[in-house]
């Protein structure tokens, strides 16, 4: 079973497993970012409102934040956390998207590259040698 292990742990895909999870993990802290420092500020000039603030409580007790209401004891539905997160998901699956459409037409440019021809065997290229003397003589 250790063994088994170790093979599977060695293999390629493994590594890129993880790499591509490291990678995901930094662009999903890059578009929160954004989300938090550029979006929800240009939404709420929009709205006249931070988006992560819409919500709705049901007894209707004004709140400035979702976290204000819900210390205040409230049944809250922050509506607007739940926009941000799938504007997140969707930021994050579009750029991911982006890089294995590039990465994927760099693999079709390999492959649509042509082959450098391969060297002819060396019993042609004697045959063609002698060929070549018997023409000359």
């Amino acid at each position: 079973m250790i063994k088994e292990f170790r093979e599977f742990i060695q293999r390629g895909n493994v590594l890129d497993l993880a790499i591509g999870v490291v990678i995901a993990a930094a662009f999903g802290v890059i578009i929160k970012a954004f989300i938090a420092e550029l979006l929800n500020p240009a939404i709420g000039l929009f709205f006249n409102a931070d988006l992560t603030s819409l919500m709705y409580v049901v007894s209707g007790t004004v709140y400035e934040t979702v976290a204000a209401a819900r210390e205040a004891g409230e049944v809250v539905f922050g509506y607007g956390i739940v926009i941000t997160t799938v504007i997140e998901f969707i930021l994050t699956a579009f750029v991911l998207f982006l890089i294995v459409k590039a990465y994927n037409a760099m693999k079709r440019e390999e492959e649509d590259a042509p082959a450098e021809p391969a060297a002819p065997p060396a019993e042609q290229l004697l045959l063609e040698e002698i060929r070549d003397l018997l023409r000359d003589r």
